[in-house]
């Protein structure tokens, strides 16, 4: 009976081990297979197809110097794709592949080398997100100056915030890509480890049980010849037990007078335990009653403490207030009179610029870049055409609005411009196709401030200051 208890006692334990070890493995397996799985990264010509089991979830950015342009794919994992693939095909250099992150924030990162500054256009088709290029030209997105952060461009159902941070510094980035992917490989190591002593486990359990049922049957044997020898004991104490009677009943006499003094004794231990019991059991009441008075008096204590702070907080936040009322008067006056110093200057400048715009054909132009870039003193925003093009300004609240007369945009070109992040007053740039075969350029600003407007060839530009220092 007791070696029954000890197998079924050692098999749950194993079991419990088992369930302990695989446990993760079991989970992250489960996990693995919500995540887009991306088994190949092909190219062909200047294309590149990065194919996947699921429809990516991406942001892309770009960087400079080398050209390169950086794609994340949320939610996502490498499965056989090499970590370098060299090109070398004139248009790109080379691609690189890394994966960082954990469970569902898993990413898997693209980077793609270029010769040469191009253009991009990168479509999801179905599992497979395909990144074209279309000769030489501008960068897809806003340009920044050396020193500044440049700014992800983002797909529709992400925000710039799921995009990690990129730098101008690559060799820290690759280094914590590569962190990040070692530490996940070690990861799966240990879990395979980890899986394997368990499996080894398991086996020796049950070679040990085999071996303690071999023990438990040589045990039945020896129980059987050990009750035939009972049996001739027995035999040989009944021929003795008349012999014995005497001694056993004395034996037995004394026996109960032992268990009798035993009893006693017992019965004494209970009732001075009984008493230690109800001595502790009065002297805790009396602690925690003293406790309680003395946690009611510190909670009195500190509502007290908590109201005359809230009290001190609220003067201080209205004198704040007050403050930041007096401050955003000022400033609002000197807005004023800026802007109107800015209308007057504006006016000057169109008059100026009457006679260039009377050399634009007539031929239908095409907006082939918006930009966007920090100066020293002011942001600019930045519109190119394929040939000059006569345009208005007009704006609304937070809001300059440039009409380009007899031009069309192209889908790549009406993507979002978020300049959110940038130290400027401008928020974010949209074109679209406007009525009258034009194209509606709304610059979206952070505060109403004033601007100046240039065109010089194919190129119009619209200058804001940079928000002033507090």
């Amino acid at each position: 009976m007791r070696s029954f208890i000890e197998k079924s006692s050692l098999k749950v334990l194993v079991l419990a081990l088992l369930s302990c070890v695989l446990g993760p493995a079991r989970a992250l397996a489960q996990e693995a297979g919500n995540l887009n799985s991306i088994t190949s990264v092909n190219v062909r010509g200047g294309t590149v197809e990065i194919v996947g089991t699921k429809k990516p979830n991406f942001t892309t950015f770009s960087l400079t110097d080398p050209p390169r342009l950086v794609i994340d794919i949320a939610e996502a994992t490498f499965s056989g794709v090499k970590e370098d693939i060299p090109v070398g095909n004139g248009t790109i250099t080379a691609i690189r592949t890394a994966g960082y992150g954990s469970d569902d924030s898993s990413i898997a990162r693209v980077l793609i080398g270029y010769a040469r500054e191009v253009e991009t256009d990168i479509q999801a088709r179905g599992n497979t997100l395909v990144v074209s290029v279309a000769g030489g030209g501008g960068a897809v997105v806003a340009a920044a100056p050396t020193g500044t952060t440049p700014t992800p461009t983002t797909t529709p159902g992400t925000t710039p915030a799921q995009a990690p941070q990129a730098t101008g510094a690559e060799p820290q980035e690759e280094r914590a890509v590569a962190q990040a992917a070692q530490a996940a490989q070690e990861e799966r190591k240990r879990q395979d480890a980890a899986a394997a002593q368990a499996a080894q486990a398991a086996q020796e359990e049950r070679k040990r049980q085999e071996a303690a049922a071999a023990q438990a049957a040589k045990a039945t044997a020896d129980a059987e010849a050990e009750a035939r020898r009972q049996a001739e004991a027995r035999a040989e104490a009944d021929r003795k037990a008349q012999e014995d009677a005497k001694r056993v009943a004395a034996q037995q006499a004394e026996q109960q007078r032992l268990q009798s003094e035993r009893a006693a004794q017992a019965e004494k231990q209970r009732q001075q335990e009984e008493a230690r019991a109800a001595a502790e059991q009065k002297n805790r009441q009396a602690a925690e009653e003293k406790a309680r008075r003395d946690a009611e008096a510190q909670a009195a204590a500190e509502a007290r403490q908590r109201q005359q702070a809230e009290a001190r907080a609220a003067a201080e936040q209205k004198r704040r207030e007050e403050a930041q009322a007096r401050r955003e008067e000022a400033q609002a006056a000197a807005e004023e009179k800026q802007r109107l110093r800015e209308e007057a200057r504006q006016a000057r400048v169109a008059q100026a610029e009457q006679g260039s715009r009377a050399a634009v054909s007539s031929r239908r132009k095409m907006l082939t870049l918006v930009g966007f870039k920090q100066e020293a003193e002011s942001s600019r925003i930045f519109i190119r055409t394929d040939e000059p093009v006569r345009y208005s300004v007009s704006k609304g609240e937070r809001m300059v609005v440039l009409e380009l007369e007899n031009t069309r945009v192209d889908v790549n070109n009406t993507r979002m411009l978020d300049t959110s992040f940038f130290d400027t007053v401008v928020n974010r740039v949209e074109a679209e196709p406007g009525p009258s075969q034009t194209v509606r350029v709304a610059i979206r600003l952070k505060q109403q401030v004033p601007y100046q407007t240039h065109q010089q060839g194919n190129e119009l530009s619209i200058e804001f200051p940079r928000p002033a220092r507090r």
